[in-house]
C-alpha cells in the first residue's frame, strides 16, 4: 500500500560542530560528518563492545556482575589482594578503577613501574625508543599484544616467553608517555582526538590506537600501513585479522579469505575470546539448520507460469527459510513475519491489531493453505504495536508478537529442526548500501497471491528520500533494484528482509512495509529498518532473545 504524503516538518538546526582541520587535507581521514561525532571504541554502532560490556543507545556500558562468564576464564588478583574469578568480575568490584596485575608480574613501585619481564606497548604512546640488551638488565622476555584501551598489563595478551642468556644484540622497546607540551598543534594540522589529545595526522587510520580512545581509527576513507579497513570505516591493525576476536561489525576481519599465518592468533588463548564464545553459545540465531533443508522433498506442482509470485522471486525449498512465519488472521494469511527467538516474532504494525485471539503464528509453512510435517501453529499471548505507528504514513511500521507459552513448559515453540531464529541487529551500520540481501513471502504481483513460499535477492539502496520525498520517514529503508525487476508486494507485508554477514550469520535487516505499486521502475520497496528499533525491541523481549553479539 502507498501511504498518503505528509506535509514536510520544519526542524530547528544547530550549528555544526567544528571539524578537525586535518580532515580536509588528508587522503585517508574523513568524512567530516563522521569526525564531528567524536566516535571512540565505546561507540558500538561501529565496533564491538568488550565482553564485560553491552551496547545501549550506541554506547558500550558495563554489564552487571551476574552476567560475567564463569567458564574458560582466567583468575586475576587485584591490588586489594583479593582473588577474582575473571577480569570481567573485577571490573565491577572495582567500580571502574581497573588497575590490576597478574600474579607473575611484579610491581616495584607506584611512581615508576618496572617488570620482571620486558614488554613492548605499541598503542597509545607518544613515541617509541629502542635500546639494546646491554643497556637493561633482562634475561626473560615475552611478547605483549595490547588493543590500546588497557589500564594494565593484566588486560593485554602475554605470549611467547623467551629466555636469552647469550646474545647482547637484541633490541627492546621503551615508550615515552604523552606530553601535551610536545604534541603537535591543531593549527599546524594535528588531529584532535575525542579525548582532546593531539596527534600527527599521519598517525590516523593506520590500525594503531594513538589517541588511546581509538578515535583516530573510527572515521577513515582508507587505511595506511597495510592496516585493514572495515566496511564501517574503522581501521584495524593487520595483526587483528583472523585473531579469534571480531573487530569489524560484519566479521570481515575474521573471514578465512585472509588466509594469514598470524602468530598472535595461533598461539594465544584470549580471555576475551573465551568470553565471547561463551556469550555466543547462549544465543542461537542467524544460522539455519542446513541438514534439514535438502532432506525434505518438494511437493510436485503445476506449471510455474501460472503461479503468481514475489516480483522476480523463485520457489523456496519447503524448510529453507527457517525464521519465516505466516501470520494467520481468522484463517486467512495476508502477512508474514520473522521469528527472533524465545517467544517473539517481528512483523509490520499495519499487519496486526490489538486482538491477539484473532491471530495465530504458523512456523515452517511452505504451501499457503496446507501444513507440512514440520509446520507448527502457535497461539498469541500479546501484540505490541509501536506506540508511534502512523497508519497513514506507515511511520514506525513495526510490531512485536508475543507467543503463548506451552503449558507446564518455559517455552513457546516446540523443538523443531526446521525452526531457527534470525538475529536482530543493534546498529544501523552493520550492512552498507549495495549489500545483497533476501526477501521472502506469499505475496502477489496482481490478482491472487502465491500458493507457495517464494524468495528473491535484493540490494540495499541508499538515499531513498530522493524517490519518495516527504513520504520517506526516519526508520525506513529501501531495497530492490531501480528497474523494478525484483520487489516485494501485497501479501509479503511484515515479512523478513534478511542480510548475511561475512561469517554467514543472518540478521533481520528490514520488514516489508510499503511501496508504490509492485516492481515499478524508479520506486524500490520500502522496509522498516529493524536496527533503528533495537532498543524498543530489547525493552520488550529482554537481552537473550535479540542479538548474537554485543549482548
Amino acid at each position: 500500500p502507498e501511504p498518503t504524503t505528509q506535509p514536510p516538518t520544519t526542524l530547528a538546526t544547530s550549528p555544526a560542530p567544528k571539524v578537525p582541520k586535518a580532515a580536509d587535507r588528508d587522503e585517508f581521514l574523513g568524512p567530516p560528518e563522521c569526525l564531528e561525532k567524536k566516535l571512540t571504541r565505546a561507540s558500538c554502532d561501529l565496533v564491538f563492545c568488550r565482553p564485560w560490556e553491552r551496547c545501549v543507545d550506541g554506547k558500550c556500558l558495563c554489564k552487571t556482575p551476574y552476567l560475567c562468564p564463569v567458564e574458560n576464564v582466567t583468575a586475576v588478583c587485584g591490588l586489594d589482594h583479593r582473588n577474582y574469578r575473571s577480569y570481567c568480575q573485577v571490573t565491577h568490584a572495582w567500580g571502574g578503577y581497573r588497575q590490576l596485575f597478574l600474579n607473575y608480574i611484579h610491581f616495584i613501585s607506584d611512581a615508576q613501574i618496572q617488570y620482571e619481564l620486558c614488554v613492548c606497548f605499541y598503542s597509545g604512546a607518544m613515541t617509541a625508543n629502542y635500546m639494546t640488551l646491554k643497556e637493561i638488565d633482562a634475561r626473560s622476555c615475552v611478547s605483549i599484544h595490547c588493543q590500546g584501551y588497557e589500564n594494565s598489563l593484566a588486560e593485554c595478551v602475554i605470549f611467547d616467553k623467551v629466555r636469552n642468556d647469550q646474545s647482547d644484540s637484541w633490541e627492546f622497546a621503551t615508550v615515552t608517555c604523552y606530553n601535551e607540551s610536545q604534541a603537535p598543534k591543531e593549527e599546524e594540522g594535528a588531529f584532535m582526538c575525542a579525548n582532546t589529545k593531539r596527534i600527527f595526522v599521519n598517525h590516523t587510520c593506520d590500525g594503531v590506537d594513538d589517541c588511546g580512545d581509538n578515535s583516530d581509527e573510527m572515521c577513515c576513507k582508507g587505511c595506511r600501513n597495510d592496516s585493514f579497513r572495515c566496511k564501517t570505516g574503522v581501521c584495524v591493525h593487520k595483526d587483528a585479522l583472523v585473531d579469534g576476536q571480531m573487530d569489524c561489525l560484519d566479521g570481515e576481519d575474521e573471514s578465512q579469505k585472509h588466509n594469514l599465518d598470524n602468530s598472535i592468533s595461533m598461539n594465544v588463548c584470549l580471555e576475551t575470546t573465551a568470553n565471547r564464545v561463551y556469550l555466543e553459545a547462549k544465543v542461537d540465531c542467524g544460522i539455519p539448520n542446513m541438514d534439514i533443508v535438502d532432506n525434505v522433498k518438494m511437493e510436485k506442482r503445476g506449471r510455474a507460469g501460472r503461479l503468481k509470485r514475489v516480483v522476480g522471486g523463485v520457489l523456496a525449498k519447503p524448510t529453507q527459510i527457517q525464521w519465516q512465519i505466516a501470520l494467520d488472521e481468522n484463517k486467512k494469511i495476508d502477512c508474514g513475519g520473522a521469528y527472533i527467538g524465545g517467544c517473539w516474532v517481528v512483523t509490520a504494525a499495519h499487519c496486526v491489531r490489538p486482538n491477539p485471539s484473532a491471530f495465530m503464528v504458523k512456523f515452517s509453512l511452505w504451501k499457503k493453505g496446507e501444513s507440512q510435517g514440520t509446520t507448527d501453529i502457535v497461539p498469541i499471548q500479546e501484540i505490541h504495536i509501536h506506540p508511534r505507528f502512523n497508519a497513514s504514513s506507515y511511520e514506525n511500521d513495526i510490531a512485536l508478537v508475543q507467543l503463548k507459552e506451552i503449558p507446564n513448559k518455559k517455552r513457546c515453540v516446540e523443538e523443531n529442526p526446521a525452526i531457527r531464529a534470525v538475529c536482530v541487529p543493534w546498529t544501523t551500520h552493520l550492512f552498507q548500501p549495495n549489500h545483497t540481501c533476501s526477501i521472502s513471502g506469499w505475496g502477489r504481483t496482481a490478482g491472487m497471491s502465491s500458493r507457495f513460499l517464494l524468495w528473491a535477492n535484493v540490494s540495499l539502496i541508499a538515499d531513498c528520500q530522493r524517490f519518495y520525498k516527504d513520504s520517506f520517514k526516519p526508520g525506513m529503508m529501501c531495497a530492490g533494484d531501480l528497474n523494478g525487476s525484483v520487489d516485494s508486494c501485497q501479501g509479503d507485508s511484515g515479512g523478513p528482509l534478511v542480510c548475511q554477514d561475512e561469517l554467514g550469520v543472518s540478521y533481520l535487516w528490514g520488514i516489508v512495509s510499503w511501496g508504490k505499486n509492485c516492481g515499478e521502475p524508479g520506486f524500490p520497496g520500502v522496509y522498516t529498518q529493524v536496527s533503528h528499533y533495537f532498543d524498543w525491541i530489547r525493552i520488550h523481549t529482554g537481552w537473550p532473545a535479540v542479538t548474537k553479539f554485543n549482548n
